[in-house]
């Protein structure tokens, strides 16, 4: 009587519970790449917690120099900032694991050596003029160390200047940067006057400054420069 009736469930087509459950080739594919994605996550948290700090849970200062010398890339590199700006990390010198995983995700690497390639392409991302006015106003505000703080010292802002325009506003920066060392009466520079200095060197012809017109709306450093510029021209 059991035998019947299992055979009759086959005839009229009904379920079996001894059938394998079909699945398709999507369902393939999406079981496959989320393998493949949960592999490739493990693989980039291996990778921080090789450079973490126990004791913080955090990449330090420490451990970006030790990944830096594995990349075979100095630490004061442009290309680590603009790691930094990938990751959207918040605090200089630092790296969560949340911020580690948005960098290398979005970079595709799990591996020091991929890192270290991908760091070209990365440069070639930041330059683009739609991405590096974000990197420029990223830089100056991953420099802020201190809560509150809303500007940085003339030094710190000489070497930033030289590291993040200098390649690309070699003349602009280097007489900037002279005119900041020996003026006296900025101390400091804020996101304001940062941000109207990577403008000057976009709009403003130079040397000449034929085209600066000091009622426009630029902050008064910059008149203070172009007439320091003037005279040591006359």
């Amino acid at each position: 009587m059991m035998r019947r009736s299992a055979y009759a469930s086959k005839k009229t087509g009904q379920p079996n519970s001894t059938n394998p459950i079909s699945c398709s080739p999507s369902d393939i594919f999406r079981t496959a790449s989320s393998k493949a994605s949960s592999k490739e996550m493990e693989r980039i948290d291996n990778l921080f917690y090789s450079f973490a700090n126990r004791s913080s849970g955090m990449i330090d200062p420490e451990g970006i120099e030790t990944l830096c010398s594995d990349m075979e890339v100095d630490h004061t590199d442009v290309r680590i900032l603009m790691l930094a700006w990938k990751m959207k990390a918040e605090k200089q010198g630092y790296f969560t694991l949340e911020e580690w995983r948005r960098g290398l995700k979005a970079l595709r690497v799990d591996t020091v050596s991929k890192l270290r390639k991908a760091l070209t392409e990365l440069e070639k991302e930041v330059r683009r003029p739609s991405n590096f006015v974000d990197f420029y106003s990223y830089s100056f505000c991953y420099c802020l160390t201190e809560e509150k703080q809303k500007s940085i010292d003339i030094e710190s802002i000489c070497q930033l200047l030289d590291l993040v325009l200098g390649s690309q506003f070699r003349a602009q920066v280097d007489y900037f940067i002279e005119y900041l060392k020996i003026q006296s009466d900025y101390k400091v520079i804020n996101l304001d006057q940062w941000m109207g200095f990577f403008r000057f060197c976009n709009e403003i012809s130079f040397p000449d400054l034929s085209n600066y017109d000091p009622d426009l709306a630029w902050p008064l450093v910059l008149d203070n420069f172009v007439e320091w510029m003037q005279a040591k021209q006359s």
